[in-house]
């Protein structure tokens, strides 16, 4: 099947991804890693996710620090279409920028906004939903894809769906964004049938974007199209723009005002959120699942995830669902249920000046 007319992709490339220290660094984020075992980087298996849809249109936005790394690891990317942030402004400058970029380049343009560190294994099923998602956005609609819950996570956003949106097929009206909420109200989401996580992919007209942008932040949407404009101007327009996520910027307002459609996503999605999410992730059904060189584990009576990255034997003994990260600097050992906090080490780790570390 050919790819779509007039749509590119818009990958945002951010973060530090603490959750996965040591494995993940801020000089090296887990976009750039091969999280999966499959050969590829974060980034490289989102950008061949989308291939097939936007041809070579594809928009890459980094920070300044990883502009080189990303140019490296997608070397059909034109050097031009790579846009390196001066300095972290949250998600609706970089993506607000990418889509004035668009815009000026193809005014009739339809994007679709995709994190490069996400893991979807139904290609298919993604092609679908977002061939879907075009057609709707073509006719001035802000598209959100709400993937199908598959139990009260309390780590997502959700999104509202009200009624369907008359001749699409699967399309339906957004009535709200709900930020993450506790276990409780999480179960009664998923129970009700009527939320889904929100994954953070929107496709929508450039034009339309910085339209709605300029409704809510005016001085946004005129700088990241002065910025298109004129790149030189970059460094000095840049550190005045507001710091907003698109969420807040534009889905949240744009949905109350009637104008965001949620089209339902039935495809495995995982933002790869910590370790115990990356342990689900890794092929094969032995235990412990292992990331790296297998050869190096040796694994008695023991469950749980191991990273071998230093070269050196990793040995587990009798301990269920364990974390082990081995990396030549750095050694983590916790537990699946408390892989949320590593987060924690990285931010105590900083306090004691340990810069060299994260």
């Amino acid at each position: 099947m050919s790819d779509i007319s007039g749509f590119w992709a818009v990958v945002p490339a951010g973060g530090a991804g603490t959750r996965l220290w040591p494995l993940s660094r801020a000089a090296r984020p887990k976009f750039l890693l091969d999280l999966t075992g499959s050969g590829r980087t974060l980034l490289q298996a989102t950008v061949d996710r989308l291939g097939p849809l936007t041809g070579d249109r594809v928009v890459v936005v980094t920070g300044v620090a990883h502009s080189a790394a990303v140019r490296d690891q997608l070397p059909d990317v034109p050097a031009g279409r790579v846009l390196a942030e001066p300095s972290p402004r949250d998600s609706m400058a970089a993506i607000g920028l990418a889509a004035a970029v668009v815009e000026r380049e193809d005014p009739e343009a339809v994007i679709g906004s995709f994190a490069a560190d996400h893991v979807i294994p139904d290609v298919d099923a993604f092609h679908a939903v977002i061939r879907e998602a075009v057609e709707v956005a073509r006719a001035g609609h802000l598209v959100t894809i709400g993937i199908e819950p598959t139990h009260p996570a309390t780590g997502f956003g959700y999104i509202r769906a009200g009624a369907p949106l008359d001749g699409a097929p699967t399309a339906l009206h957004a009535v709200e964004f709900v930020e993450k909420p506790d276990s409780e109200r999480a179960r009664r989401y998923v129970d009700s049938g009527e939320f889904r996580w929100n994954a953070g992919m929107f496709v929508v007209r450039a034009s339309t974007l910085l339209d709605l942008l300029a409704r809510w932040h005016p001085d946004l949407a005129e700088g990241v199209r002065d910025i298109a404009a004129d790149p030189s101007r970059l460094d000095d327009v840049w550190p005045g723009l507001t710091r907003i996520a698109i969420d807040h910027a534009v889905a949240e307002p744009a949905a109350e005002a009637g104008h965001v459609v949620v089209v339902p996503a039935p495809f495995a999605w995982d933002d790869v959120g910590d370790f115990a999410s990356l342990a689900t992730l890794l092929p094969g059904e032995d235990e412990p699942r292992v990331l790296g060189d297998p050869s190096d584990v040796t694994a008695l009576e023991a469950t749980g995830v191991v990273v071998a990255g230093s070269g050196r034997r990793v040995a587990v003994v009798g301990l269920d669902d364990v974390v082990v990260v081995d990396t030549p600097d750095a050694l983590l050992v916790t537990t699946r249920a408390r892989a949320q906090d590593v987060k924690a080490v990285v931010d105590l780790l900083k306090e004691q000046g340990r810069t060299d570390l994260t």
